[in-house]
């Protein structure tokens, strides 16, 4: 079966996060989306972890399901589901664990998610992290715990958990970060590496960057969106066509691709890898961003001030890449490079995605064509030129084909993709 997984999100119980990041806002989004299956995020919070037991019943082995009297909440002007044929939702156990410890004379701070398929494995992983540090604090964690460590107890509490690093070149808090990282994983995880079969490659960064190191070839890539707010679900995402099941799930990571050719992991659904944040190197506070080649001409100091200059994904890749060109393994996953819809719609109609106009546009093509992420890589373009606004067609076609405008993100600040240079540029188009 071919499903939409988006495993790394977060409740409201997390810092810097929607209040209306509950569970059943979280599936209606799910569904105005596309996305099949959803992670919980933050079981360790004790609050959330009690919702979860309350609100959510088995379904699959491994997933869950929204109790039988319990709807997802659609938000006005949503009233249901963008299309009747839009499945339920299921849920996996996850959480991310902020772990920051000292490690070779030098400070660490790494983000892991964990996934259990059932609730007596999240209890025992709960109780034993309780004893290291406050859970209840926030919705991810921050624990003086080694990422071996924490590998460790998942292998021993959840015998069929796993862990996969979280977006692994972020600077400030991940696995290969320029500020705080590691230059290997088996720096990381030490003679538990083998038990690491899947990495998260962020928002910053894409299949091709990180198929640019040969280390890093017998990992599965995989994508979420780590959303803060249910409307962002989905813009990284997995396609998995593999048994409905956490186990066949599981499977699908360990091997992506079987003897006879078929893709157990079929394709992930991607940023530009220029909209993340840290893409590019820079300095938010002056304002000032560039590649990592200029970089290293400014000797990694910021031009304005004088100061570092926050080394982003790209240079990171760079710095531990052996090779010129990415190699990607036999039967490697497809991989869709998009814009988000209402980022589209904004720049076709002129306003803020925000808006009104946006939004009633987007609801009314969610109705005509199905779930969002259906519109961006399924619909055939002729059936999207017929509908408003104007140049939609055209605009997606171009967004497939990677005919875009890109302005990189840097040192926190989100990049910016366009479909067209300039207004003049679409009036010449729609002419």
């Amino acid at each position: 079966m071919r499903f939409i997984t988006d495993l790394h999100i977060h409740s409201l119980y997390s810092r810097a996060t929607s209040k209306n990041s509950n569970l059943r806002s979280l599936a209606a989004w799910a569904q105005i989306k596309g996305v099949q299956v959803l992670g919980t995020g933050d079981f360790t919070h004790p609050l959330w972890f009690r919702e979860l037991k309350e609100t959510l019943e088995p379904a699959e082995p491994g997933f869950f399901q929204l109790q039988g009297a319990i709807r997802p909440d659609f938000p006005l002007p949503f009233h249901s589901a963008p299309s009747p044929q839009s499945p339920p939702v299921r849920f996996v156990l996850s959480t991310e664990i902020s772990s920051i410890y000292k490690h070779h004379g030098k400070v660490r701070k790494v983000h892991n998610l964990i996934f259990v398929p059932d609730f007596s494995s999240a209890e025992r992983i709960n109780e034993t992290l309780a004893a290291i540090g406050n859970l209840a604090s926030d919705g991810r964690p921050i624990l003086g715990l080694d990422s071996r460590d924490l590998l460790e107890i998942v292998l021993e509490k959840a015998p069929g958990g796993f862990l996969v690093p979280a977006h692994i070149w972020t600077p400030w808090f991940s696995l290969f970060g320029s500020r705080s990282g590691f230059d290997s994983l088996e720096e990381c995880f030490g003679d538990l590496s083998s038990h690491v079969f899947a990495l998260e490659t962020g928002l910053s960064s894409d299949p091709a960057m990180n198929r640019l190191i040969s280390t890093l070839d017998r990992f599965t890539l995989v994508s979420n969106s780590d959303c803060h707010s249910p409307g962002k679900i989905g813009r990284e995402a997995t396609v998995f066509d593999t048994t409905f099941d956490f186990f066949g799930m599981k499977a699908a990571l360990q091997i992506p691709c079987d003897e006879s050719g078929h893709r157990h992991l079929a394709a992930t659904i991607e940023f530009y890898p220029e909209e993340g944040k840290y893409h590019y190197d820079g300095h938010r506070l002056c304002g000032f961003s560039c590649d990592p080649y200029k970089s290293r001409e400014l000797h990694g100091l910021c031009p304005v001030c004088g100061r570092p200059l926050t080394i982003g994904v790209l240079s990171r890749v760079l710095e531990l890449a052996d090779r010129q060109a990415p190699v990607f393994p036999q039967g490697a996953p497809d991989v869709y490079n998009l814009i988000p819809l209402q980022e589209i719609l904004a720049e076709l109609l002129g306003v803020g995605p925000g808006t009104k106009t946006v939004m009633n546009s987007y609801l009314q093509l969610l109705q005509q064509f199905g779930p969002e992420l259906t519109i961006l890589i399924d619909t055939p373009l002729a059936e999207l030129s017929s509908a408003y606004p104007p140049l939609l067609g055209e605009a997606i076609g171009r967004m497939r084909r990677s005919h875009v405008q890109r302005n990189a993100g840097f040192d926190g600040v989100f990049g910016s993709i366009k479909v067209y240079k300039e207004r003049k540029e679409r009036v010449k188009a729609k002419r």
